[in-house]
């Protein structure tokens, strides 16, 4: 197993800090009621976990691999529930 490099978190940082991003969005906007750009933002974290699965892969490092997939679902899971919660707002 090689060594990961310093840098190899950074795409994960950057994943968490889209969902972040995307969270801050929503609450500003009413958490309960959901939204539709707080999803999208959360949900485009995946593309730097998908970088950092890749760079986990070559480096072949289980660490940077599994926090690479486990931010993938993270992001598509909140992206998910804020855009769903935001279309269960609009039918009530």
């Amino acid at each position: 197993m090689a060594d990961p490099v310093a840098d190899s978190k950074t795409p994960i940082l950057a994943a968490f800090g889209l969902v972040g991003l995307g969270l801050v969005i929503a609450i500003v906007s009413g958490l309960s009621h959901g939204s539709i750009l707080g999803g999208i933002v959360a949900g485009l974290g995946v593309v730097p976990a998908c970088y950092g699965m890749w760079k986990g892969i070559q480096q072949e490092t289980q660490t940077t691999l599994a926090l690479s997939v486990i931010t993938a679902l993270v992001a598509l899971g909140v992206g998910g529930i804020l855009i769903l919660l935001k279309f269960v707002s609009w039918l009530h």
